[in-house]
């Protein structure tokens, strides 16, 4: 009860911020960077990853956005430009459900010399219906883990080096939701059955799946980075509750109701990006490593989303699968990890 009081009215916890905190208010005079620093944030083309971008190129970051749709992304850099006429945006195409969309954005921007200073993997899907990729994946799952996860492993060196020649710590932030907590189970043998078997399909629980993988690659990274002795820290955040276009495939006149009926319970956007941008940029969480954030303070993840030995096994998993090109042998390797 005391926790939802908290959350209602905004109040701080250890950090200084609460739920009513917005980017701006966290980000202001906090930066760990120096100014033209580089940040890759994903899904930067509406909603959450947009106020991302907007606060980041604000304080000075150049940004990067990803984009499935160049149109979409010229958009966001327009606007972003006509506000901060100094800021530099770079629009790249990328497609994250895709492994060799991913691939070919990495080598565009490795392409442009560039430093990597901050990667933040926002973007996230919430499919209503069944649907699979291009590579045999269930598309929540591919979208919102899998693509994130190879973009990660490929931009790994960049960043390790850019902290190493700079001497400033890079950040990674894996954006994930409070959903993850309902999932408990066999994640791999799960994702195997909603990928073959659209009868097994649940929204819902396909999301559940796709963040609890966020987590748990979250927790996985940060011990082989510690391993490495890497001046590089992931951690992981839940924005909130907010209506984005996540739910783009579902709206209608129920989806309406409802947001209206949670009305005070919804974040407005420049507040559900807070803990994003306060985990990204505040100087005090510097060595700070594989934690999950929530309104701007640590919190707790569930008991699964902590399992090291599932986080090695998914982090398994996942190399084998982004190194498998045919669906073919996809489907066997989803059979064979049961």
């Amino acid at each position: 009860m005391k926790k939802t009081i908290n959350y209602l009215i905004g109040s701080p916890g250890p950090s200084g911020y609460g739920s009513k905190s917005t980017a701006d208010q966290v980000t202001d005079n906090r930066r760990c960077f120096g100014r033209s620093s580089t940040a890759i944030i994903t899904g930067a083309t509406s909603g959450i990853g947009a106020e991302t971008a907007r606060v980041l190129a604000k304080r000075g970051f150049r940004v990067v956005v990803p984009a499935r749709s160049l149109k979409a992304g010229e958009e966001i850099k327009a606007r972003i430009v006509s506000e901060f006429p100094d800021s530099e945006i770079i629009v790249l195409t990328l497609d994250l459900s895709s492994i060799r969309s991913v691939r070919s954005f990495v080598s565009e921007f490795e392409a442009l010399n560039l430093p990597l200073n901050l990667l933040i993997n926002n973007a996230g899907k919430f499919s209503h219906r069944h649907r699979v990729s291009e590579d045999g994946m269930e598309m929540t799952f591919a979208t919102n883990y899998l693509g994130h996860f190879l973009l990660t492993k490929l931009l790994m060196k960049n960043m390790i080096e850019t902290a190493k020649v700079t001497g400033v710590e890079g950040r990674i932030v894996n954006v994930t939701s409070g959903i993850h907590t309902w999932f408990s189970g066999d994640l791999i043998r799960s994702v195997g059955q909603i990928t073959r078997d659209k009868s097994q399909y649940d929204a819902t629980r396909a999301y559940a799946i796709s963040k609890l993988a966020n987590v748990l690659h979250t927790k996985e990274l940060a011990r082989r980075l510690e391993k490495m002795d890497a001046n590089v820290i992931v951690n992981c955040v839940h924005p909130g509750i907010v209506r984005t276009r996540l739910t783009r495939d579902h709206e209608g006149l129920f989806t309406d109701l409802i947001f209206f009926l949670a009305s005070k319970l919804l974040k407005t956007i420049p507040q559900a990006a807070a803990t994003t941008c306060y985990v990204a940029t505040d100087p005090r969480l510097t060595n700070v490593n594989g934690k999950y954030f929530v309104d701007c303070n640590e919190a707790s993840p569930s008991k699964l989303g902590c399992n090291p030995d599932e986080g090695a096994r998914l982090w398994s998993f996942s190399e084998l699968i982004v190194s498998t090109e045919p669906k073919t042998v996809l489907v066997d390797l989803l059979h064979g990890f049961y």
